[in-house]
């Protein structure tokens, strides 16, 4: 999906904490809870859902400053250096969220907060403990922040076989900012319960955050920014096979073929690629959040149409 060239976007919407002489020293002091979250991020679970467990910290670190008084987000100015960068492309996507789904949740007499965004390099501390790049994109519900490493949407392409195509990297941002939505709306808690395995409230809650991505993509081509403008052209075949690669290269069962040779159900935590993709089209075919109720339906495989 392209950005239309001229759209403003607001940098400041997104942290960004790549360059700033690291956020150390939780980062030194937390080996173990990098390790386990690394652990945790191959066996496909939310980092976040880690919180409780002895990884987490008190208060986030603020960015410390390196001196230059300039962040690289702040050169996203424009549409254009979205379709351009992924960095940029972030923050872009996070606006175009935002305009969707605190309107959408109005008319369910529900008023959301956005949520905290930040782009890190290497290393990062939250409140859901300290993370490594290696974890992959995820969200915090301590917090609130969803946080993103760029070096990932290489990764997602070289490694777990996604296209490259810009709706990757959006359903991704998209995901990551479902799991926001659904704490706000109470569902995300549901990830603890039943283990692991293709009908956990883990694999629920992980194809309810992929059916929402797709109800944000119903709508983004009418999400406007302040000035009114539209961020998004409508999109085409061609980027709506790219969003579901991307849902493809983050299925357990692909993710578990690649590391070990064989699919376990039993430890699965995010859901199969099939049903992550039908579960995108659920809520990009039918733009209504009625029809992302994963944690009622009762088969996984085949959302109600």
């Amino acid at each position: 999906m392209s950005f239309n060239d001229n759209t403003r976007i607001d940098s400041g919407r997104v942290r960004d904490s790549r360059g700033r002489g690291g956020r150390g020293g939780k980062i030194a002091a937390g080996g173990g809870g990098i390790l386990v979250l690394l652990i945790a991020s191959l066996l496909g679970i939310n980092p976040a859902l880690l919180e409780g467990l002895g990884l987490g910290g008190d208060t986030v670190q603020e960015q410390p400053a390196d001196g230059s008084g300039t962040r690289a987000v702040d050169e996203c100015t424009t549409g254009a250096d979205a379709d351009a960068r992924t960095d940029c492309r972030i923050v872009a996507t996070t606006q175009s969220l935002d305009a969707f789904w605190v309107p959408y949740l109005e008319r369910y007499g529900e008023t959301l907060a956005e949520p905290a965004v930040e782009i890190f390099a290497d290393s990062v501390s939250t409140r859901c403990g300290a993370a490594s790049s290696a974890v992959g994109p995820f969200y915090c519900p301590a917090d609130e922040t969803a946080y993103f490493d760029t070096g990932f949407f290489g990764e997602l392409s070289s490694r777990f076989g996604s296209d490259g195509g810009a709706l990757a990297e959006e359903y991704v941002v998209a995901h990551e900012y479902g799991h926001h939505v659904q704490n706000h709306l109470g569902t995300l808690r549901n990830s603890q319960e039943g283990g692991t395995g293709p009908r956990s409230g883990a694999v629920r809650v992980e194809l309810q955050a992929d059916c929402f991505a797709g109800l944000w993509a119903a709508h983004a081509s009418q999400t406007r920014n302040a000035e009114g403008e539209t961020f998004m052209e409508p999109f085409t075949e061609t980027d709506l096979r790219s969003a579901l690669s991307a849902a493809a290269a983050v299925g357990d069962d692909r993710i578990q073929q690649a590391a070990t040779g064989r699919v376990s159900p039993e430890a699965w935590t995010h859901g199969s690629s099939a049903q992550r993709q039908a579960w995108f089209l659920a809520g990009y075919r039918t733009g209504d959040i009625n029809r992302c109720d994963t944690l009622g339906a009762a088969d996984l495989d085949r959302p109600a149409s």
